[in-house]
């Protein structure tokens, strides 16, 4: 597995790594057994960077990592978490100290450790990123020992730009993926003057980038891919990376030609995400052992053509771009 340094750190992690929402619910059905055995699998193909939050499953996520952990020996591998989701009503005033430690001191419960590898702010509110009492008491519970370092998780590429301002964050995740280059365009390039890291989630645009999704799909009653496709929940970029799902189909059709002989199409849009030296990991989620050893296998594509990186860019132009470049 191809490994990197997460950003200003220093630590090591592995470019692809393990998105742990949907082992923790909204995903429809996974049972323990099968999350379990789809973890240990991404584990065993390498991958060394787990993201989760205290919100997936209401822990649930948090406490099946500390699970898997337990029973595997040698190193342990980089686990990142998020907080603030859990306030209700989700403001900008709730992102204080004394929330944050709770919320954190939960975290680290279902972890099961004393201090989390990565705190991540959890999609705030905008204000949330500019307001320097947030990042002071992040470096208070820096200082406490309980976190080794902190980020933030964003929806926009505003955000990212607002957010690499604090000097503590040491990282920034936001949704990339053939539906969503904006920013490639406007925020990496920043990103790597400061040395953030830089993780990719959404990369399958909710399994569209599959290619296996057809009109016809339909989706269980509590996956946010059939409550959230207009944002009832939360941020509709979140489900589908918000590309209305009839011309997502379109575009997904035009990229299968770009996919290479005997690769699969997710192999090839998480090898697409790669190719940007930006992007530090990329975090697909897996419901199945054979799902993780597959994101696993992207790392073992060759390099895409500049033709293929081209032809995806202006499909991403002429289908996708009017109905979420200026949105995220």
């Amino acid at each position: 597995m191809q490994t990197t340094t997460f950003g200003r750190t220093g630590k090591m992690t592995t470019r692809i790594g393990f998105g742990a929402w949907a082992i923790g619910g909204t995903w429809g059905e996974v049972t323990l057994a099968d999350a379990k055995a789809t973890l240990h699998a991404a584990l065993d193909a390498g991958m060394g960077f787990i993201d989760t939050a205290d919100v997936y499953g209401d822990g649930r996520s948090e406490r099946i990592i500390r699970e898997v952990l337990s029973e595997r020996p040698g190193d342990r591998p980089f686990v990142a978490t998020k907080a603030g989701r859990r306030l209700s009503p989700h403001v900008a005033d709730g992102y204080n100290g004394a929330n944050l430690e709770a919320f954190l001191d939960r975290s680290l419960v279902n972890l099961g450790v004393e201090r989390i590898d990565l705190l991540q702010l959890h999609c705030p509110p905008t204000a949330v990123y500019s307001d320097p009492q947030v990042f002071a008491a992040l470096d208070a519970l820096k200082a406490k020992g309980k976190i080794a370092d902190y980020g933030v998780s964003v929806e926009k590429v505003d955000e990212a730009l607002m957010a690499i301002r604090q000097p503590g964050v040491v990282s920034v995740q936001i949704i990339y993926n053939l539906f969503r280059q904006r920013p490639a365009a406007v925020f990496f390039g920043e990103a790597r003057k400061k040395n953030v890291a830089v993780i990719a989630r959404v990369p399958l645009a909710s399994g569209l980038l599959t290619g296996k999704m057809s009109a016809d799909s339909s989706f269980a009653a509590d996956d946010h891919r059939s409550f959230n496709r207009n944002g009832e929940a939360f941020d509709k970029g979140e489900t589908f990376s918000g590309v209305p799902f009839d011309v997502a189909l379109e575009a997904v059709e035009e990229l299968r030609a770009l996919v290479p002989q005997g690769a699969s199409m997710a192999a090839f849009a998480l090898r697409w995400i790669l190719m940007d030296a930006a992007v530090t990991v990329v975090i697909p989620g897996a419901k199945s052992p054979a799902q993780a050893r597959a994101n696993a296998a992207a790392v073992t594509l060759p390099p895409l053509p500049a033709e293929t990186m081209a032809a995806a860019r202006e499909i991403y132009q002429r289908l996708v771009a009017p109905h979420v470049h200026h949105l995220w």
